[in-house]
Order: C-alpha cells, then sequence, then structure tokens
C-alpha cells in the first residue's frame, strides 16, 4: 500500500513555494551574522559567505531537484534513498531526522522565539535554584528555564495546530511569510535610507584585526550561514501531498531558494551598512542579544527595537510551524513500512499524521533543554550535510541504474555541479569534526544510534 494513497493532495505550486521558504526563514536571517563576523572580522568576507553559503545550497537543491522529478513521494530523501542505497541507509537518514536534523531544528527555532519574546516581555525566572544541574558539564536542561520553557510551549501549541488538518497548517503558513517579508523589506528600505547607513562599508574586505581571512574560518562561518539556510528540502516530505509532485517539488525548491538568497543578501547588506564588523563582533560575545535587533535599535530606537521584535516572533513562529509541518510526514512514511513505532504509521480524523506530530513534538521538546542555540545549529548542520552529500551522490547512481526512467528535470551543470557539491560537503563535514568536535560527536552518536534501533524495528516487524 502507498502511503501517498492515504493522503490527499490539496497543496499547488504557490502553496508548496510558501512551505519551502516557510522553512528556510527563521532565526538565521537575524542572529548568524554576528558569528560570521566574529569568524571572519569583515563585512565583505560574511557578504561572500551568504552568497556562497546560497550558491552551494542552490546546487544541492538542483541535484536533490533531479531525483525530486523522479521519485517525488510523501518522506522526501526518505522515499528516494531506498531507490538508491536500499532500506538501511533509508531508516537511518529517517532516524537522523528525527534524532537529530529536524527535530533540532524546530527546537533552535523555537528558541530563539522564546527569546524574542523575552525580550518584548519580561518571562519570570523559573527553577532558578536548579539552573548549575548539569549532565556530564555539557548540558544545563534548567539553565535559562524560563526562556526554554516559553519554547516548550510554542512547540506543542503548533503541533496541536498542525494535528487539526494539512489546510490549517497550510493556510497560517501563507499568512505568516507574507508578514515576515513584508517586515523584512522594511528593514532594508529603512535602514538603507537612514543617516546611519554606510553602504560602501558593507563590501569592504579588510579585516578588523588586520589578519588575512583563512579557509577554516570560511567553512566555520559558512556553518552559520547553512543554518539560516537550511529547510529547503522540507517540501519534499509532503511529496504525497502535493499536486504534481514531479513538477511542483523540484519547481517549489529552485523558486522558493532563489528568492530567500536574494532576501538574505539584501538584508545582511543592511546590517553590515548599518553596524561596522566591530560591534557585530561585540554582539556576538553578549549573552541573548540579537544582532538584527541591535542593527534595528541604531537607526530607529526603541520603537524599531518594539517592532523588530515582534517582526522575529512571527518569523520563527512562521519557520516553527512550517518545520514541524512538514517533517513529521518521514516518521509516518517509516511507521508505514514498520521501520519505526507502530503508533506512528496511524492517520487522524483530519486525515494527518497525528501521532507523527506528537512524538516529533516531544523529542523536540527534549532537545530544547539539551543545549543552546548555537550547539543545537551546529551538530544538525554538521549532520544535515552528510546526507546532502549523499542525495548528490544519488545522482550519479541513478543515472548509472536508471539511465532510460523519465526525469521532467535534470540538473544543470552534468557532472560539474553535482561533484563539486560532494566535494564541498566532503570538506564541511571534515571542518566541522576539527572545529566543532563536541557538536560533530554528538550528531554522529544521535546518528548512530539508529543502527540498534533498525534492527529493533525489523524484528519487531516480524514478530
Amino acid at each position: 500500500m502507498s502511503v501517498s494513497s492515504q493522503l490527499n493532495r490539496s497543496l499547488g505550486l504557490r502553496i508548496a513555494v510558501i512551505v519551502v521558504m516557510g522553512n528556510i526563514i527563521g532565526s538565521g536571517v537575524y542572529k548568524k551574522v554576528a558569528p560570521m563576523a566574529a569568524e571572519l572580522h569583515s563585512p565583505g568576507w560574511v557578504l561572500i559567505c551568504w552568497l556562497l553559503g546560497g550558491l552551494i545550497t542552490m546546487m544541492g537543491a538542483l541535484c536533490n531537484a533531479e531525483i525530486a522529478s523522479m521519485l517525488a513521494d510523501t518522506g522526501g530523501e526518505y522515499t528516494y534513498y531506498k531507490k538508491i542505497y536500499g532500506r538501511f541507509f533509508s531508516f537511518l537518514y529517517g532516524w537522523s531526522n528525527f534524532a537529530a536534523i529536524k527535530t533540532a531544528a524546530i527546537a533552535g527555532i523555537a528558541y530563539v522565539f522564546a527569546q524574542s519574546l523575552h525580550s518584548i516581555i519580561d518571562i519570570p525566572p523559573l527553577l532558578s535554584s536548579w539552573s548549575d544541574i548539569n549532565i556530564a558539564g555539557v548540558f544545563y536542561p534548567f539553565a535559562g528555564f524560563n526562556v526554554k520553557f516559553a519554547a516548550i510551549i510554542l512547540i506543542i501549541l503548533l503541533t496541536w495546530v498542525n494535528t487539526t488538518g494539512l489546510k490549517t497548517g497550510a493556510g497560517l503558513s501563507t499568512v505568516l511569510m507574507l508578514l515576515v517579508i513584508a517586515g523584512i523589506t522594511l528593514i532594508v528600505v529603512s535602514g538603507l535610507s537612514s543617516p546611519q547607513a554606510h553602504l560602501s562599508s558593507a563590501f569592504d574586505l579588510q579585516t578588523s584585526n588586520n589578519e588575512p581571512v583563512t579557509m577554516s574560518a570560511v567553512f566555520t562561518a559558512m556553518l552559520a550561514a547553512f543554518w539560516a539556510y537550511e529547510g529547503w528540502n522540507s517540501v519534499g516530505f509532503l511529496g504525497g501531498e502535493i499536486k504534481k509532485p514531479n513538477r511542483n517539488v523540484p519547481l517549489s525548491i529552485t523558486i522558493g531558494l532563489l528568492l530567500v538568497i536574494t532576501l538574505y543578501f539584501l538584508v545582511n547588506m543592511t546590517y553590515l551598512a548599518v553596524v561596522p564588523v566591530s560591534g557585530m563582533e561585540q554582539v556576538n560575545t553578549a549573552a541573548n542579544t540579537i544582532a538584527a535587533v541591535e542593527v534595528v535599535r541604531a537607526f530607529a530606537g526603541g520603537t524599531g527595537v518594539f517592532l523588530i521584535s515582534v517582526l522575529i516572533l512571527l518569523t520563527t513562529l512562521g519557520c516553527t510551524h512550517a518545520t514541524i509541518l512538514s517533517n513529521a510526514r518521514t516518521y509516518y512514511a517509516m511507521a508505514a513500512e514498520k521501520l519505526f513505532f507502530r503508533r506512528v504509521a496511524r492517520l487522524n480524523k483530519a486525515k494527518v499524521p497525528g501521532a507523527a506530530l506528537w512524538l516529533q513534538g516531544v523529542w523536540a521538546c527534549l532537545l530544547v533543554l539539551s543545549g543552546t542555540f548555537d550547539q543545537l545549529t551546529d551538530m544538525l548542520i554538521f549532520a544535515a550535510f552528510i546526507y546532502y552529500g549523499a542525495t548528490t551522490l544519488g545522482v550519479f547512481i541513478l543515472r548509472k541504474k536508471m539511465p532510460d526512467a523519465p526525469r521532467p528535470y535534470k540538473v544543470w551543470g552534468y557532472p560539474v555541479v553535482p561533484a563539486l557539491f560532494i566535494l564541498f560537503c566532503i570538506l564541511l563535514v571534515g571542518n566541522t569534526l576539527i572545529e566543532r568536535p563536541r557538536e560533530a560527536g554528538i550528531g554522529l552518536i544521535l546518528i548512530l544510534l539508529g543502527i540498534p534501533f533498525y534492527r529493533w524495528f525489523r524484528r519487531e516487524s516480524k514478530s
């Protein structure tokens, strides 16, 4: 029985593009310019890394689009990998999404939502006496528990909204995304027209510490940029609910990502035109500050800070919602094949995978307690790029295994573009192992936990 036969194909191209953009535009567009500035010490190099991150992401997206045009169905890469690598690797990808990638994305974005809410409404301290409780000196689950608790409440509420039906969830995504685009456009127009803006300084390649920019620094800085671009492939998980998926899935990924790259470049150019790179370095070292808020404070004062905080709330609300909406479908597809917990294979009365949504929500809440925002995002980007490389390698494998299969879309620049993207994935994963060993190690442990679970699910399916 096909998974997609159980679901309603109710989403057109417009909504699919909204889902792509909604999954991408979250906290990174407001926060990640500061750690990038601290790593590179040059506004011009920060902008280069934003463009490089977008270009490399587009290369991966184009490769993904070729496979999606052939194999689009509910579960995204989980479905593709069964054809390319077999059931075990396909399961390991789905497990990694659950354990380390997509649930960590939900946790990280919800955390920034809670930080923004706290900047507008002072959330009273909770369980302060427990703040020093830790696990191995790495995890402090009750540190800043007031903010974490607000993030958990958001995840629970949005999970409930998504259990009420796909149309409800998609409609909310559309409204929120339109508000976010309008808000970011207002930042660009207001910021660049303010007397504090010096546009030429945003393109200055000179470093504030007078030292050359290294390749390692570029790769580390791009970890931050890739977090801002993360989520572009999530529309593939809804393949069973999209009209004409072989056409609309690759097209929505390409259109949505091009719009986001343009928006990111303009808004980060604005940030760096208003606040010098040395100011961004200070923002990075300060606790509980958001770069976009400090930029707007510089040209619009307290009123502007309030408005940008509201915009961040809307953006992170929309991105958390879109990420919850799309990613539970992978676990539903796995469970339907008896490779995940059996209850997750059930659809509720609204014809959506309610059990999968709630399980995803519970684990995301636990990840909120597990670490800081940057720990979560570095871990998930490391894990995600292992699979992005595997998907792109699949382009070569399917061209050989299925040379005559219909391909509504073929990746531009084959074989150079896929080969370059695979090489980049290898370099990024290697650099993260060296520069962020803790985050990479946690990610690897969570991925490898899938091996004993796979064996257990296989035994259960035979009983």
